[in-house]
């Protein structure tokens, strides 16, 4: 398991009496997951397909969960959930007492796509129905309740509910698109407002390097830069609580003409040629930022 730590912005620790600042704001990060949690959470793991195991090696499940601090009975929002990969784990994690809330993009953001069509918005003016209907059997008799909204459309009555927000890889079409309809703005508002005061905001991210440019960073390629993640969302109200490296990958090197679709799974770049596919399937899937946000009480 990587190392977790967490970024403190300041921090004042008491010990004998005397305080004592902590040092360069770094400290070990202690999940607050019992042991019966934290094996619940691997039991569910165990029994997903081998599919979405496949994935497991790249996205670091266990452990982003415990770094978020999800944990069953809680109420969660999952940022655009798409195949379900992270809902496949979370209804059946959340369990009987939890709720899971998807949140897709807006369906006014959708036809900035170039892949979008007519049926294809058809199918996602019914999603707010499809998604909790489909989610809903991946867990069973057990599972959590399963609802959905599209971004920039919260219903009110889930204010103030949620426990933690959760952005898988959610936010570099939002910045692209921000200019057209401000995106990302409504996004973080949304997840602000449908936070418990005290709630946490998850982000994993494709991480761009600090060195390029910020045309190559913008969205479009999928890749952002961690110091913009944390301004948009500190100005969205939040608190930067800190960073984990689990989802870190140094291999994943782009060059400026490189979008994070060439990598696995998507490998879009060479399914016509095995020698650059299996290079790029030794790098694997993308390098992450895996940040932690807390709505102030």
């Amino acid at each position: 398991m990587k190392k977790i730590s967490i970024l403190l912005a300041s921090a004042v620790l008491v010990a004998c009496g005397q305080s004592q600042v902590a040092d360069e704001k770094t400290v070990a990060a202690a999940t607050e997951q019992t042991p019966a949690e934290i094996d619940a959470l691997a039991i569910v793991l165990d029994t997903q397909s081998d599919e979405l195991k496949a994935r497991y090696a790249y996205r670091h499940p266990q452990e982003t969960l415990e770094f978020v601090g999800i944990e069953p009975g809680m109420t969660v929002v999952e940022g655009l959930p798409g195949g379900g990969w992270y809902s496949k784990i979370l209804v059946p994690y959340l369990g009987a007492d939890g709720h899971l809330i998807g949140a897709d993009y807006s369906l006014e953001m959708y036809p900035n796509f170039n892949f979008v069509n007519e049926e294809f918005m058809a199918n996602q003016q019914q999603w707010t129905t499809n998604f909790p209907a489909g989610a809903r059997e991946w867990g069973g008799d057990n599972g959590a309740r399963v609802s959905a909204f599209h971004m920039g459309s919260m219903p009110d009555e889930f204010a103030g509910t949620a426990d933690v927000v959760f952005f898988p890889r959610v936010l570099h079409n939002l910045a692209r698109f921000e200019s057209q309809g401000g995106y990302l703005t409504a996004a973080l508002a949304d997840a602000y407002a449908v936070l418990k005061p005290g709630g946490t905001l998850g982000i994993v991210q494709h991480e761009a390097r600090a060195d390029t440019s910020d045309e190559f960073a913008n969205g479009s390629r999928g890749y952002l830069k961690k110091d913009f993640v944390i301004e948009v969302v500190e100005a969205a109200g939040f608190e930067f609580v800190g960073e984990s490296d689990v989802n870190a990958n140094p291999k994943d090197q782009p060059g400026d003409g490189d979008f994070v679709w060439r990598l696995p799974p998507t490998l879009a770049t060479s399914r016509d040629n095995p020698e650059l596919r299996a290079e790029l399937e030794a790098v694997g899937e993308s390098n992450r930022m895996t940040l932690k946000f807390r709505k102030p009480e």
